[in-house]
């Protein structure tokens, strides 16, 4: 009865933490693009739960998928090799064949899953309208490296009036990866594509890549977030990341070219994400696609579960407001307990909130400081620094002092100055060289508290 109760109040704990992100999330388009391999995965029953729970509570759904390992199950039945460079099939009229079958079975399947309803199970009551057509148009991919991909395509347009309509009506929308051509042809559109053109035309507040491994930076840890630029800089990918390994790659083989289960590589789905955050998708999410928790965890808490790729930083540093002097304070109390920082009263902050910047993450105040202008000095004097416990050790504080420093030189101040009691080391580890009490201009020697003793660093900007 005990273990009852606690799991009971551990669930409504659960809900009430996410209720901020239920209300954030209402009304928002999200595109999610899934592996033909998740399909046939255990994953499946519990994606067709999840996108059926997300639907109801208001969000707009686009489920992109695709057909990889089906495909080549399907010609492996008739003797024939799939050919896939760099990730792209090479279509000719078999696999055209097999990908047209492959992508109708899957899509009747899900369509039978998202009908469900059957009393006493997750799906109850749940049926959703699913919709699929002709809203992709394709164009011939072409000839790469002198290789002709014949039947396999490339997005030419998403008709997003039509899709608009249909997620305003309350649909899921189905979108396979196949392509028509004004010319009344059928191409094999990779899903990845497909899904990223969608969110890019509809707009959507979120991508989601369904993902064999996530990325890792260069001391083997899982990246959980990430610019755009970020992610060039660390991978050497771009938008145009899948065109040119397609041009320099001709001859390999699918597995030389795919990774994991012949799925799109992480490299390509990486390129895709680049391409989606630089043509205005604010959050690209990848997401393990092992982890049947993933989509739900990286949705309603604010920590998430995967890699979150975004056009600007997720974590931005911003000017603070007074409706920030609440979060300021939760902050700052702990440090001025323990004499780190000058105890500072609400009303003090509420008249210096026009000094302090703050960098927040999911509308929460993570950490923040304030500058302080002297004009008579061309100094400016940085101040109030502090950083959630649970988001140090980041770059958080760096990111703010470097932002801080950019906007003296700016309005051309020459000097930056901190004052510390504790964290000195890690001033002059940036640039500071301490300072005499006597170096300090008149004014500002005037105002020194004596009683804290603080040590005074300065750097030249």
């Amino acid at each position: 009865m005990t273990n009852q109760i606690n799991g009971t109040e551990a669930a409504i704990d659960w809900f009430r933490a996410a209720s901020p992100y239920i209300n954030a999330h209402r009304g928002k388009t999200l595109v999610i693009c899934v592996p033909g391999s998740a399909l046939r995965s255990e994953l499946l029953p519990t994606l067709t739960h999840d996108l059926t729970l997300l639907s109801h509570i208001g969000l707009r759904l686009v489920l992109c998928f695709g057909i990889r390992e089906q495909v080549d199950e399907q010609l492996a039945q008739t003797h024939i090799k799939g050919h896939i460079v760099a990730g792209r099939r090479v279509t000719d009229p078999q696999a055209l064949s097999a990908i047209i079958s492959a992508a109708g079975l899957v899509r009747n399947d899900l369509e039978a899953r998202l009908s469900m309803g059957l009393p006493n199970t997750p799906m109850a009551g749940a049926r959703l309208a699913v919709t699929s057509g002709n809203f992709v148009t394709a164009q011939p991919f072409g000839v790469h490296g002198g290789l002709d991909f014949q039947h396999t395509g490339s997005v030419r347009e998403i008709h997003q009036n039509a899709i608009q309509a249909l997620l305003n009506a309350g649909h899921l929308v189905l979108l396979p990866p196949l392509g028509y051509s004004l010319t009344g042809d059928v191409f094999n559109v990779t899903a990845t594509e497909v899904a990223s053109a969608a969110a890019i035309a509809l707009k959507a507040d979120k991508l989601v890549f369904l993902v064999n491994a996530l990325p890792r930076d260069t001391d083997g840890s899982v990246v959980r977030q990430a610019s755009a630029n970020q992610i060039q800089k660390l991978y050497g990918v771009s938008e145009a990341t899948v065109i040119s390994q397609t041009e320099q790659s001709p001859d390999k083989e699918p597995e030389e070219t795919a990774q994991g289960t012949g799925d799109t590589s992480l490299d390509q789905i990486l390129g895709t994400a680049v391409q989606a955050c630089l043509h205005g998708v604010q959050r690209v999410h990848l997401l393990a696609n092992d982890n049947p928790d993933a989509l739900l965890s990286e949705l309603f808490t604010r920590d998430g579960s995967g890699t979150l790729i975004t056009a600007e930083r997720w974590d931005h540093i911003r000017p603070a407001s007074i409706s920030d002097v609440g979060g300021i304070i939760e902050l700052i109390t702990p440090l001025q307990a323990n004499g780190t920082l000058v105890s500072r009263s609400r009303e003090a902050l509420e008249l210096d909130i026009d000094r302090f910047v703050v960098s927040e993450r999911d509308g929460m105040v993570v950490s923040c400081a304030a500058m302080y202008l002297e004009d008579d000095s061309s100094t400016a004097e940085i101040a109030c620094m502090a950083t959630h416990p649970d988001y140090r050790g980041q770059g958080r504080a760096d990111q703010l002092l470097t932002h801080l420093e950019k906007q003296a030189r700016r309005q051309s101040f020459r000097h930056a100055r901190i004052l510390s009691t504790h964290t000195g080391h890690w001033f002059i580890a940036r640039g500071y060289s301490e300072l005499a009490l006597e170096d300090l201009p008149a004014n500002r020697r005037a105002s020194y508290n004596q009683a804290r003793n603080s040590k005074i660093y300065q750097k030249r900007l």
